[in-house]
């Protein structure tokens, strides 16, 4: 199983999965216009990682934004990394936030309260210009 990359777009987030290092990472704006069919291949390959999985996964989540639709798919992916950790492997998920951005703050509060994954809230330092 290859990784999976998807440059992200004004619309869709840059997607980086490697099943060598079992680093996954969903970073920049989640409003598709179908977010089922954007999220489906994400979806797919976690399932397929699943399978053998690298002891140790960590997601790194790190979205300006994203609409209704996609926190039901992000929700799924969640939800398959969660099965990977009842297999016995050791799975976190890392939610990045800005310090001003109490919205996506509550949003990985509120996914950490659904989810038996450990999450860690990072607060993303602003750098100058941005």
């Amino acid at each position: 199983m290859g990784p999976l990359r998807l440059e992200g777009t004004p619309k869709t987030p840059h997607i980086d999965l490697d099943p060598n290092t079992g680093m996954l990472e969903i970073k920049g704006r989640s409003i598709p216009e179908n977010s089922i069919d954007f999220y489906k291949p994400l979806i797919d390959w976690i399932d397929g990682y699943s399978r053998s999985p690298q002891s140790k996964t960590a997601l790194h989540v790190q979205l300006e934004y994203f609409n209704t639709s996609s926190s039901k798919c992000i929700l799924d992916v969640f939800k398959k990394l969660e099965a990977i950790r009842a297999a016995g492997n050791e799975v976190t998920i890392l939610w990045h936030y800005e310090e001003d951005d109490e919205d996506m703050l509550e949003a990985g509060e509120d996914y950490a309260g659904i989810i038996n994954v450990p999450f860690k809230m990072i607060l993303i330092e602003e750098v100058n210009g941005q």
